[in-house]
């Protein structure tokens, strides 16, 4: 051994620690996993995370180190105080900080690969190359659910209740001024005031019901969907188009339009296949938004979602040249 024998140590020391919480908030991703394959794939990285640890444990010891009963218990205390303050942001600063920890353990991971080539410590070295792979392919993969998110999804990982919250109360304090949300609600008001209300009705009989049947909830949602309808159409006539775009923009994220109204045609007579083939050549992030979400209310076919959401991927990796 040369005189980098310490440093390989620490630096073992520390890649343990931080693999071990890299492994604990892959646990907490899996319940945040939009689709089975997401669920899946997280499920094996957490996996892969504790053989990674397991491994660098080996070489402490290989190395005349002492076993470290307390580095993984400390990775498990940074993991669960992470994944509690996280409650209270967004999804995405949520995502840039697990990204900060996968580049310190990348820079590491290639720092000690650079320290066993040195000492001439072929086994760390290979030890390092692992690691680097690992997570240069976690860093493209966490870049791209970021850039999902961007693209309004749907994203690989869904928000906790929580963490939308947060997002919306983000979004109220930077609220874009494209939203209108005066203008909006003027323009609801002046189509119930023209005597519109009907299923408006049925939504103020919803809202103050404590348990929904089935019934009420379909019309809620029926008297909700048709006056945000209105309300588009009533906005488009009056030449209001920022009005009239975030309606409909409300519409599609709630599953809300017509089939006649998504960028795949005659999308309700499709088969399975038949959708996942039409979804594979949607190019905007906002079709595929459009899509997901109508799926979600209507037939809510898994397989069409995760078709989806990995075209989105695919998008979403174009966008930030991600190449992998």
């Amino acid at each position: 051994m040369t005189d980098n024998s310490d440093k390989i140590l620490f630096q073992l020391r520390q890649l343990a620690q931080l693999t071990s919480t890299e492994a604990q908030i892959a646990q907490v991703r899996i319940s945040q996993a939009r689709t089975d394959a997401v669920r899946r794939e997280l499920t094996q990285n957490a996996s892969n995370a504790e053989d990674r640890l397991q491994a660098i444990v080996d070489a402490i010891r290989e190395l005349g180190g002492v076993p470290d009963v307390v580095t993984p218990a400390v990775g498990r205390v940074t993991a669960a105080v992470k994944s509690t303050v996280e409650q209270i942001e967004p999804l995405d600063e949520a995502l840039f900080d697990d990204l900060s920890l996968e580049h310190q353990l990348l820079d590491r991971a290639r720092y000690l690969k650079v320290l066993a080539e040195t000492a001439k410590q072929a086994k760390i070295k290979r030890l390092a190359e692992r690691l680097v792979t690992a997570h240069t392919a976690t860093v493209d993969w966490l870049t791209t659910v970021l850039a999902e998110v961007a693209l309004g999804g749907p994203a690989a990982l869904q928000a906790t209740p929580f963490q939308r919250v947060a997002s919306g109360a983000s979004r109220l304090v930077n609220f874009p001024t494209r939203f209108a949300v005066e203008q909006v609600n003027r323009t609801i008001n002046s189509v119930q005031q023209t005597g519109e209300q009907t299923r408006d009705k049925a939504n103020q009989v919803a809202d103050k019901t404590t348990q929904f049947t089935s019934a009420v909830r379909e019309v809620f949602t029926t008297g909700r969907n048709a006056s945000l309808q209105k309300a588009e159409t009533v906005a488009r006539r009056e030449g209001n188009k920022e009005t009239a775009k975030a309606v409909h923009e409300t519409r599609r994220d709630l599953g809300a339009l017509t089939v006649n109204e998504l960028p795949i045609k005659k999308y309700d007579e499709l088969s399975i296949q038949e959708a996942v083939k039409a979804i594979k050549k949607l190019e905007r992030a906002e079709d595929i938004r459009a899509i997901v979400a109508f799926e979600e209310t209507h037939a809510a076919r898994s397989s069409v979602v995760s078709a989806a959401q990995t075209q989105l991927a695919a998008v979403a990796k174009q966008v930030v040249g991600v190449t992998s």
